[in-house]
This record gives structure tokens, C-alpha cells and sequence, in this order.
């Protein structure tokens, strides 16, 4: 035993920053769950506070608010799922049928240098592009129309939303489906060429069967994102004239939490969010695996 925990040694060197990560932000804050079954009050602590058992749940899902933040949260999940994520698997298609080397790595850089890009500085191009005097109203008057109210509208919230969701991370959500594609014997493309097989037909028969699990497994772990939003995008987006659409769970934990100083609301949704996404999540793993997949469970 002495001499396989030194032979390992510098393994476990260099797991341990993150497994201090993990247990430092991801499993010691899992007490903090308990606020939701408290009436917390900073002044009393954390042990001397009331607890008040399911209370604090009652209370969420007797608001009045409560369906349109659900609605709210859950269509936007829904837009990004059904137009982010069909496009980067066929931009994941389109780049690995890339030859030239070079060129492929230039799309490939060009295509995930916006994930670096702050949201903060996201929010600024989008009203160079769509504010009241912006690049694409601009436009529209040239050409004779009116203005269109692009950052106030209840009706373009959503599409700023998963255009700014797809122009950042369309070229990182590829990663994944490029490593999956670059497993896939050569030889059936060989063979698919010799039958006289065209370049869309490969990808039909070849490509997309052979990455099925993986796409799969992809959208199981979008759904169990499905209630959360990017807080920092719907913050930077939200104004008063589309708040009744921009109104997502994660905008009102900020309002709750920190604005009002309510955390144990706060946690309470939270947690919410956490069962109802695992709950999701075990129900498309289970229709999974009947339709022959292997799922993540």
C-alpha cells in the first residue's frame, strides 16, 4: 500500500487541486440547501434560525409569478435547444469534412474566439448592431421603413437571446462532436466513395449514426441545464419594457436574494430548479435507453 500510494504520487498531485475545487465550491455549499427550509436571518445565524419546513415552498409556487418565471425560463431553454443545438452539430459536420489543415484550424479559432468574449462587451455589440440608432435600424430607414424596437420588444427578446447564445458558443459546443467524429473508422468513408456515395450522403449514413450516442448524451446534459439562464446575458438584456419576458429564474434569485436580502426564497428556488432538472433528466435517459440508447445512467 506505502509503495503504490509513492509510485502514484505525482497523480495525485496533480488531482488535488481539483478535488479541493470540488469539495471547496461544489460540495461544502450543499449545506447551504438547508436556508430552504429555514426562515434565515442573518442576525441569527445560520443554526438559531426558525426552521419553517416546506413553507418556503408553498409560499414560491403559491406566487403569481411563478408560471411566468416557468414559462419564461423553460421557453428560452427550448429556443436555444431547438436552434443552437442543430446548428452546431451541423457546423461539427461541415468542419470535419474540412481537408485543408490550415484552414480547418483558422474556421476552428475563428469560430471559438467568441466564448471569450465577456458578456458585458456581448450586450455592447448588440446595441451597435440593434439599439434604437444601430447598424440594422439604420438600415431599415435607408431603405424607407421605421424603427424597430429590438432591445425594448417583448417579441425580440427571445431571438437577441439565442442569436447572442449561437454567435458565442456555437464554435466551443462543437469540441465534443468533433472528437466523437474523429473516432469514426475511415475506412466507411473509403468504402462510401467507392459506391459512388456524395458528400451529404456520407454524412447522413456515416457520420450522424456513428456520433448518435454522443448526441444523445449532449442534449440529456443540456436538459439538465434546461432551468438555468445566463444570468449575466438576461441581466445586461433586461429592461422594463421586456421584463414580463426576461423575468427568468435566475433574474429573480438576483431580486430576491440580493436586493431583498430573502435567501432563504432565494435558496428555495434554487433547489427547485435542482430537483425539477434531475427529474428531467432521469425521464429523457429513461425514453432513451427505450429507443436503444445507453443514456448517462
Amino acid at each position: 500500500m506505502g509503495n503504490t500510494w509513492k509510485k502514484h504520487m505525482p497523480l495525485y498531485a496533480f488531482a488535488l487541486p481539483g478535488m479541493l475545487y470540488f469539495i471547496l465550491f461544489k460540495y461544502v455549499p450543499i449545506w447551504g440547501l438547508l436556508l430552504a427550509f429555514q426562515e434565515y436571518s442573518p442576525f441569527r445565524g445560520f443554526f438559531q434560525s426558525d426552521w419553517v419546513g416546506l413553507a418556503n415552498f408553498k409560499e414560491l409556487f403559491a406566487k403569481s409569478d411563478f408560471i411566468i418565471l416557468l414559462n419564461n425560463t423553460l421557453l428560452l431553454s427550448f429556443y436555444n435547444l431547438v436552434f443552437y443545438f442543430p446548428l452546431v452539430i451541423v457546423l461539427s459536420l461541415l468542419l470535419n469534412d474540412l481537408r485543408f489543415r490550415v484552414y480547418k484550424k483558422i474556421v476552428q479559432s475563428v469560430l471559438y474566439l467568441p466564448h471569450f468574449v465577456s458578456w458585458v462587451i456581448i450586450a455592447g455589440i448588440t446595441i451597435i448592431f440593434f439599439g434604437p440608432s444601430g447598424i440594422i435600424n439604420q438600415l431599415v430607414e435607408k431603405f424607407g421603413g421605421s424603427d424597430l424596437s429590438f432591445m425594448t420588444s417583448t417579441e425580440w427578446f427571445r431571438p437577441l437571446m439565442v442569436l447572442q447564445h449561437i454567435w458565442r458558443d456555437m464554435g466551443w459546443g462543437t469540441i465534443i462532436l468533433l472528437a466523437a467524429l474523429v473516432g469514426i473508422n475511415p475506412e466507411l468513408y473509403d468504402a462510401a466513395n467507392v459506391d459512388g456515395a456524395g458528400k451529404l450522403r456520407m454524412m447522413w449514413s456515416i457520420s450522424l449514426p456513428s456520433i448518435r450516442s454522443t448526441i444523445v448524451v449532449l442534449v440529456l446534459l443540456q436538459l439538465g441545464t434546461s432551468l438555468d439562464s445566463n444570468f449575466y446575458q438576461i441581466f445586461l438584456s433586461e429592461n422594463a419594457l421586456n421584463h414580463a419576458v426576461a423575468n427568468v429564474f435566475d433574474l429573480y434569485v438576483y431580486q430576491v436574494g440580493l436586493l431583498q436580502g430573502n435567501f432563504s426564497m432565494a435558496t428555495t428556488v434554487g433547489l427547485f430548479k435542482s430537483v425539477a432538472s434531475l427529474l428531467m433528466v432521469l425521464v429523457a435517459d429513461y425514453f432513451a435507453k427505450i429507443l436503444g440508447e445507453e443514456g448517462i445512467f
